[in-house]
Order: C-alpha cells, then sequence, then structure tokens
C-alpha cells in the first residue's frame, strides 16, 4: 500500500475540518462585504434627515449584503483558476476544492439577482441601479482588465466606491454633491491602499497572470508617484464633507490630521519601497478609514 504524502494529509484534513460557515464566509469576502455594508450605513445615516428610519435602513443593508456577497462569489468563480497560482488566494472554497464551481456560481446569481431586485422595491430605483452599476463594473469591467493592465486599479476604485453613495440614495432618493464627496473619498482611499498590496504581493501577482502597476513598474517609480498623490488627493476630498457641511470642525481637524499622518506614511514608502514600508502603509490605509469615517458620523451636522 503507498503511502500519501503528509501534506496531501494535512490538506485534506484541513478541508474536512473547515466549517461550512468559514468556507462560506470566505466564499462572500466576509470582511470585504463588512467593509461595503459599513459604508453604506455611513452614507445612510449622513443622509437622513429627521428621526431615523430603521426598517428602510435593514433593507437597504441586507439587500446590499446580498449583492456584494453574490458579487464576491461570482469574482471568485471567474477567477478561480488565477485563484490556485497565488499562495494568499489558493485556500478560497473553488480552487480548495472545499465548493464546486456551479455552486458558487448558483450562488452568486441568485443573491445578485435578488439583492438588486430588493432594493428596487424596498428601497428606491436609483440605490438599485447604482448597485447593478458596481456589480457589472466589479465582474465585467474590473476583473477581466486585471489580466490586461494596472489601470484595472483605476476603474477598480469606482465599484469599491459606490457603496456609500447607495447609502446616500437610499436616504435621499437622489444624487448630489454631498453623496459623490463620500464616493471621492473611498475612491481615493483605495488606490494607494490597493498599491501597498500590489507591491507586497507584485511576484505572485505576475505568477497568476494578473497585471498590476509594479509588474510593470520594476523599479517601484510609478507605484511611488502614484502612491504619493493619490493620497494626497484623498487628503485633498476628504475635507469635501466640511465644505458641503455634513460634518462640522471637529471632523475637519481629524480628517486634516489623518490625511498628513498618510501622507507621511506614503513619502516614506515611496522613498524606502521595502515590504517593511509597505506593510506599514498597508496598515495605516487599515486604520484611516474607520477613524475618519467615525468622524464623519459623530461630528455630523444636524
Amino acid at each position: 500500500m503507498q503511502l500519501e504524502p503528509a501534506s496531501v494529509v494535512l490538506l485534506n484534513a484541513d478541508k474536512a475540518t473547515k466549517s461550512w460557515l468559514a468556507v462560506f464566509a470566505d466564499l462572500v469576502k466576509a470582511r470585504l462585504t463588512t467593509l461595503v455594508l459599513l459604508t453604506t450605513l455611513v452614507g445612510f445615516y449622513l443622509g437622513w434627515r429627521g428621526p431615523m428610519n430603521y426598517l428602510l435602513l435593514f433593507h437597504t443593508l441586507l439587500a446590499t449584503a446580498l449583492v456584494a456577497a453574490g458579487a464576491s462569489a461570482l469574482n471568485q468563480w471567474i477567477e478561480m483558476d488565477y485563484d490556485a497560482k497565488m499562495p494568499r488566494t489558493q485556500d478560497r472554497p473553488l480552487p480548495s476544492g472545499r465548493m464546486q464551481p456551479v455552486s458558487a456560481m448558483l450562488f452568486g446569481g441568485v443573491a445578485s439577482v435578488c439583492g438588486l431586485v430588493y432594493l428596487a422595491f424596498a428601497v428606491n430605483l436609483l440605490t438599485s441601479v447604482l448597485g447593478a452599476v458596481t456589480l457589472v463594473s466589479y465582474l465585467f469591467v474590473y476583473t477581466p482588465l486585471k489580466r490586461v493592465t494596472w489601470i484595472n486599479t483605476l476603474v477598480g476604485a469606482i465599484p469599491g466606491a459606490l457603496p456609500p453613495l447607495m447609502g446616500w440614495t437610499a436616504a435621499r432618493n437622489q444624487l448630489s454633491g454631498e453623496g459623490w464627496a463620500l464616493f471621492a473619498i473611498l475612491a481615493f482611499w483605495q488606490l494607494p491602499h490597493f498599491f501597498a498590496i500590489a507591491w507586497l504581493y507584485r511576484d505572485e501577482y505576475a505568477k497568476a497572470g494578473f497585471v498590476m502597476l509594479p509588474h510593470v513598474d520594476p523599479d517601484g517609480s510609478r507605484t511611488a508617484q502614484q502612491s504619493i498623490s493619490n493620497t494626497l488627493a484623498l487628503l485633498l476630498v476628504s475635507l469635501f464633507p466640511y465644505l458641503w457641511q455634513i460634518s462640522g470642525r471637529g471632523y475637519l481637524v481629524v480628517a486634516l490630521a489623518l490625511g498628513l499622518a498618510f501622507l507621511m506614511l506614503a513619502v516614506r514608502f515611496s522613498r524606502r519601497l521595502t515590504r517593511s514600508s509597505a506593510r506599514q502603509f498597508f496598515l495605516a490605509s487599515i486604520l484611516y478609514l474607520p477613524l475618519l469615517l467615525t468622524a464623519l458620523v459623530l461630528d455630523k451636522t444636524k
């Protein structure tokens, strides 16, 4: 009798012990979906006037969760062969064999459609249209572009920044400058955040066939330039909520402090371009967004 290699035994054991709840959380990218819901919640809260309509908020978040979960599942179905080539993604449900591709496809399709219909009937048509734009641009523009050009990062910032605008339109049923200000903050935040990730995992992305900026920028000069310019742009657009009178002076002080600190780390990353500086820059982006959103919410003008 031939004994199985230890790596195969461990992999099979891991497949057997990982719960379906954990597998499902991986399929819907639970952390990303949570961020989507958090930014949608902030957009709704800032856009709502008068006593809070908790039922409408519940419908908005549940429907948005369905769209986000469905989009994540469909994205993994489309990219399962590429995910299998990268250590950071090869343990996802499809490349690891924990879930069948047809199951992910069916769940993703049904959840996405149900979420859009739910938004249209329980919230409003405008928010549903924005949800559809998010879904289509994420799956059929950003996802294929990842294998063609590094511009995919700029394009991908659009669907990633639409959730707070969806929260705003769910509350107001209209597009306005205030809502677009929230969109701009999320859009420009994503760019330095992802450039740090792309630099950290540039070899993995290249091996898997994804064209990211560090792949076409070996010396890192363009990555450094993009990181600084977009962090500076983020600092500027983060002031819009104060200018639009969404939040007050307390928010303005916090936005300036966070923006300048983040910009300093961007400059530090651009000068060193090491894994350590990239990791620090990435961690700073993780801290920046919740702190800024908290300041927005706490200092909302009544």
